[in-house]
């Protein structure tokens, strides 16, 4: 888990004359606005930690022979998926002998993902990469093992299997 730092980068300042624009021809209004803009700095020291969308590709952590998938399709709405949800995806890395090959379109459950979510007692829970258990269309997982932490909130999406294998629970 990764601790979201911001740097303590001095923002630049510009003024604009006039309103929205209104004013073509250069004449001065008596309103002056001051508007504030990110550096450069806060730009590159600030990650942006997004949905898991389409073409996202996800660390595989379970023994399914799948290494890295690439989101096709979120199957929570438009926006993307989050913890525990469920996605389409199609494999770009695979082991050799391995259950699943490239190519095959696979779904999984979301275990890890790099952006915040809060938690009922305050708290936020964060990872440091974006990470998939592969399941078939039943629910049912295609590995024998889950590698690394998950969440608890997977109980509440009743993923109560990839629990009982996880090594950790955060």
């Amino acid at each position: 888990m990764a601790a979201f730092l911001r740097s303590k980068c001095s923002s630049v300042g510009r003024t604009l004359m006039g309103g929205l624009g209104n004013n073509l021809f250069g004449a001065v209004n008596s309103s002056v606005e001051t508007v504030t803009r990110p550096s450069h700095c806060d730009a590159i020291c600030q990650q942006i930690r997004t949905f898991i969308q389409m073409r996202t590709n996800l660390k595989v952590v379970d023994n399914s022979g799948a290494k890295r998938v690439m989101c096709i399709q979120s199957l929570r709405g438009k926006k993307g998926a989050r913890l525990g949800d469920t996605i389409i995806g199609s494999v770009k890395e695979a082991q050799p002998r391995g259950k699943v090959k490239k190519g095959d379109v696979v779904y999984g459950v979301v275990v890890r993902a790099a952006m915040k979510r809060g938690r009922n007692d305050g708290s936020e829970i964060q990872f440091d990469d974006n990470a998939i258990v592969l399941v078939n269309n039943k629910g049912e997982l295609i590995g024998t093992r889950v590698f690394g932490p998950v969440p608890h909130e997977l109980r509440k999406k009743k993923h109560l299997k990839i629990l009982a294998l996880a090594e950790h629970i955060v």
